[in-house]
């Protein structure tokens, strides 16, 4: 849907903000907003933490986030103050409290002067598009690299914003409340069909690798609960069978190098889900007659982090590839050498299925670190196809990925495009690119 344009712009005489309708005021923030400062000075209130889904009332009986020790330093947030997190203008966020709490006094707490004058949900609107658009960036101050940029008190009071009449801004606030929802409504439609189209795509990989592709085989009964009936022709067995498991080196860290010319070290933190990524690198200087043979990874090995091997994306078991090489086994990462019965391809994916990772769960060990350890792997049962047919269970899961892919792609983009649409919607309308007047009396009719 496209919109209407006001008939007469003025320059704001603000570079972010450009050309504005020429009936709209343009005023500093101060002249809206008091910012508050009142410390608690005792405890019992919720404790109310910025995000950018909005302000959430924080679980401070948990272990997540950074947790402060006496809540009664902190300030007071009345229901319809705003917000801010003001300290970093990269991920903070700013919303309109519906809840009475307390939240951290690094935090901006502020709430309008005069609602005759301006709706807070306006100014809402705008200061959210600011997050957003990274219009706040350029007014900051501080250390970027380090998270912490800021918009200082100055610089927020002397920010100049625009303001239509209180008749405008309603119409502005209808209008983006009947459109959004509908942007929304899509989204969330879209998110559900990722939803869906992961959990058909986890069901045929769990089918195929524990049943095979041919309906017909007769089947008899795997004498694994988790298993349950396999072809007849397969073998069920323990992987130490079939696989040679050896354990990471424990390379002293004092030694660690960051010559890029040297041998990468294959960490924990280096193995994500059927991926391994090397954002977090250290290298290994190695040398003549050092005995770390063994531990050079080979294309096609497997790799399975020991510690916290179960995530919410899945199994962090990956498979090295000739873009991982050179690269050296550090402790606590295991590889997964398979012998000749065995494909490292039907391996990685039966490790991968959901139904491997439902029994998988309970074998881990450990209350604040769960890890599993050689020992359990070796004895983990695993059906094993013939290795022609683990072949062609492969080739037929990548090909089944590939589609997957595609379609799961395509949504996620149609996300993308429409978050991008509901920003700049909004953008349009706070800042009068969008003659609002009149159009929520069509969007009624």
């Amino acid at each position: 849907m496209s919109f209407p344009r006001y008939p007469a712009y003025k320059d704001s005489g603000e570079a972010w903000l450009g050309q504005v309708p020429s009936h709209w005021s343009v005023i500093r923030t101060r002249w809206l907003c008091q910012i508050q400062k009142r410390i608690v000075g005792e405890l019992g209130y919720d404790v109310l933490s910025i995000t950018q889904q909005g302000i959430k009332v924080k679980d401070i009986d948990s272990n997540d986030g950074q947790l402060s020790m006496d809540y009664s330093k902190y300030q007071l947030v009345e229901v319809g103050d705003f917000a801010m997190n003001h300290m970093d203008l990269l991920t903070g966020y700013v919303d309109i409290a519906t809840t009475r709490g307390v939240t951290s006094p690094d935090y901006r707490v502020f709430s309008l002067r005069d609602r005759s004058r301006v709706l807070d949900k306006y100014l809402l609107y705008l200061f959210q598009s600011c997050y957003h658009d990274k219009v706040f960036y350029a007014f900051g101050q501080g250390s970027s690299q380090f998270g912490r940029w800021r918009l200082p008190t100055e610089n927020f009071n002397d920010f100049v914003v625009p303001l239509p009449s209180r008749e405008e801004q309603l119409a502005v606030v209808n209008l983006l409340d009947a459109e959004l929802a509908k942007i929304d409504a899509l989204v969330a439609e879209q998110e559900q069909l990722i939803t869906l189209l992961k959990e058909k795509r986890q069901a045929v990989i769990s089918h195929a690798v524990t049943k095979g592709l041919d309906p017909s085989v007769p089947m008899k009964d795997s004498g694994v609960e988790w298993l349950g009936e396999v072809p007849a022709h397969w073998a069920v067995g323990k992987c130490g069978f079939y696989i040679r498991i050896l354990s990471g080196f424990a390379f002293p860290s004092g030694a660690f190098s960051q010559d890029e010319t040297n041998h990468r070290l294959l960490r924990g933190a280096n193995v994500g889900v059927s991926r391994l990524k090397w954002d977090d690198t250290v290298f290994w200087e190695r040398s003549d007659c050092d005995g770390l043979d063994e531990y050079e990874m080979s294309e096609g090995d497997l790799v399975i982090g020991m510690d916290r091997p179960l995530i919410s994306e899945g199994m962090r078991v990956a498979k090295v590839t000739a873009d991982d090489l050179p690269s050296l086994l550090l402790q606590r990462v295991a590889s997964l050498k398979v012998g000749p019965k065995l494909s490292a391809d039907y391996l990685h994916h039966l490790l991968s299925s959901e139904m491997f990772i439902a029994h998988f769960s309970p074998e881990t060990t450990g209350v604040s670190v769960p890890h599993i350890s050689p020992d359990q792997i070796n004895n983990f049962v695993i059906p094993v196809p013939p290795l022609d047919e683990q072949r062609a269970i492969v080739e037929h899961l990548s090909n089944l990925a590939t589609s997957y892919s595609g379609l799961i792609n395509e949504a996620v983009l149609s996300v993308e495009l429409l978050r991008e649409r509901r920003s700049a919607l909004i953008s349009a309308a706070v800042t009068g690119q969008i003659d609002v007047r009149g159009l929520a009396t069509k969007e009624a009719a």
